[in-house]
């Protein structure tokens, strides 16, 4: 595991290669946000490209919790059929519109435990909406994030949740606002699932993976 002065210099040089992006916005409107998070919810072992036909078929039809809890169940699985596991992502989602009715007057919850005690939603799912729609610092792990903290030794998990505890305790506080971005974009151009471009990479002489790998 990298130590505390190898992570700092980690992230150091991630920020300098990365374009500067204005902080997101916080979102006002509740209906934003609760789009966000059924996109979220959909987007699950699912393409970009498809999770964004799913949702636009699903949000031409209804985009309020009581809207989508109004339709029927095969009406929305086939709406939300190109995001594939769509019986089960059915299910969910109107189980989530029932919580956030019943239990939170409808509006989408603004911590990390409220939102994981929704259906369908994981701690993957739930950083995300911290940050993105809630504005707050905090890295969110996904297969990208959760490839290239392991394989460096930023941290350390067997499950993207797992990095994600992991991560949250080791990455410095002035990181978590655009860590997200800088490691996405580091797993999908350098440090790749395959032929990750090592030889030329940034950060080799801090990587776990390739100093192993030498002869």
């Amino acid at each position: 595991m990298l130590d505390e002065s190898q992570i700092e210099e980690l992230f150091r040089r991630l920020e300098a290669r990365a374009p500067k992006r204005p902080r997101p916005r916080q979102v006002k409107e509740d209906e934003d946000a609760f789009r966000a998070l059924v996109s979220c919810l959909l987007s699950a072992q699912s393409l970009d490209s498809n999770t964004a036909k799913a949702k636009r078929a699903l949000f031409a039809l209804a985009d309020t919790p009581e809207g989508i809890l109004a339709l029927d169940d095969a009406v929305v699985a086939e709406a939300i059929r190109p995001a594939g596991l769509y019986n089960m992502k059915t299910r969910n989602l109107k189980r989530l519109c029932r919580a956030l009715i019943d239990a939170h007057g409808k509006r989408v919850p603004r911590d990390r435990k409220g939102l994981m005690r929704l259906p369908g939603i994981g701690r993957k799912c739930a950083d995300i909406m911290l940050h993105f729609s809630f504005g707050q610092n905090t890295i969110a792990v996904d297969t990208h994030v959760h490839r290239v903290c392991n394989r460096i030794g930023l941290a350390r998990g067997r499950s993207e949740a797992d990095t994600a505890r992991s991560l949250e305790a080791r990455a410095p506080d002035w990181a978590l606002a655009d860590g997200h971005l800088w490691l996405l974009e580091f797993g999908k151009r350098t440090c790749r699932a395959r032929a990750p471009k090592c030889p030329n990479c940034c950060l080799n002489d801090l990587c776990e993976a390739f100093a192993a790998a030498k002869p």
